[in-house]
């Protein structure tokens, strides 16, 4: 449903853009091997099927090597202050609206300084797309614990093992009340793909958190779950309206027993496909979706895909209705501003 409506800056006419109208002529400088090249290139594959003139696209980011992703596109841009990307996008987002506005941030900038400006995204449905690099490490800094690192990792600020519980992007999202809200990974270009595409056509805030491998300061993170031998049994794609199965034989699923997931097996016990847990990405309670976000490797296959997907006013929208109100009241006066109320003399 709310990926039929019209996008913000699209053109009525095709404009018949290509991946390279996209790419700008700086060099594009992290390290070799990091997973940020593949969301690059898969960003830039995605936008010349939005039909959005260059000119109508806004990337605003935050401080991090993810936040050198301005500088790659060829569309305006905005590298800005630690944490505080949403805060600049809700203004030129408010300030503009037919504007495609979206946010490029990591774990680190995202959820430590930027953890407030994020909730506060979410919650009010700003009409802009974030997409969230977490590779579980500050690597611009060069190898410190971040938000997102496990419990126990050893790091340069952590020589003993981290002793903090790491945030769960999609459950900060979900809480916070966000409209759309997927994970996808670095190394899966299709699902990426498709994922930052659907997030495009959202109206409304959308979040993608993507696993990124830091291949110089946190090599292999998602190995487990992500290596092509192992992801069909370690990774559960989200299809809407569809059961919930995976597997390298298509034999397991997820099953609810009482509140809680539990994996069972396709055959045994009489266990059927209609006993299976079916995804509803469009559900207005968010409860099920924050209980896969709950879902973690090992006990679980990791969820891929969209969790939530639903519609709302969004924010530049009722603000803009605000203002029509005032507006039709007539012109106000600020010296009478200034004077009304209480006021007081000091002498």
């Amino acid at each position: 449903m709310t990926e039929l409506l019209k996008l913000a800056g699209a053109s009525e006419t095709p404009l018949n853009l290509q991946r390279t109208d996209f790419i700008s002529d700086q060099e594009v400088r992290w390290c070799p091997g990091c997973g940020d090249y593949s969301i690059l290139f898969q960003v830039q594959s995605v936008l010349p099927k939005l039909n959005i003139p260059r000119e109508n696209l806004v990337f605003v980011s935050g401080i991090g090597c993810s936040s050198r992703f301005p500088y790659y596109m060829n569309t305006y841009g905005f590298h800005t202050i630690h944490g505080r990307a949403p805060t600049i996008a809700t203004g030129i987002k408010v300030a503009n609206p037919d504007l495609s506005v979206w946010v490029i941030t990591g774990d680190g900038d995202g959820l430590s300084i930027g953890g407030n400006h994020f909730i506060h995204v979410m919650r009010r449905n700003l009409d802009v797309n974030v997409l969230l690099f977490n590779n579980r490490i500050y690597g611009l800094t060069k190898g410190q614990y971040s938000p997102t690192s496990e419990f126990g990792k050893k790091t340069k600020s952590s020589p003993m093992g981290s002793i903090e519980r790491p945030i769960n992007p999609l459950c900060m999202a979900i809480a916070s009340e966000a409209t759309f809200v997927a994970r996808s990974i670095d190394v899966d270009t299709k699902h990426l793909a498709a994922t930052i595409e659907r997030a495009a056509r959202h109206k409304g805030v959308s979040f993608v958190e993507i696993y990124q491998n830091c291949n110089i300061f946190n090599d292999g993170a998602y190995k487990p779950i992500s290596d092509k031998e192992v992801r069909a049994d370690n990774m559960l794609y989200l299809e809407h309206g569809k059961p919930m199965i995976f597997g390298k034989d298509r034999n397991k699923g997820i099953r609810l027993n009482g509140i809680k997931p539990e994996v069972v097996t396709l055959g045994e016990n009489g266990v059927t496909a209609d006993d299976l847990l079916v995804h509803d990405e469009n559900a207005e309670d968010p409860t099920l979706a924050y209980l896969l976000t709950q879902m973690n490797f090992p006990e679980f296959p990791v969820p891929m895909g969209v969790f939530r997907n639903v519609f709302k006013p969004t924010f530049e929208e009722l603000t803009a209705q605000q203002l029509e109100v005032a507006q039709a009241r007539g012109r106000g006066s600020l010296e009478k501003l200034l004077n009304s109320g209480d006021t007081w003399v000091i002498e």
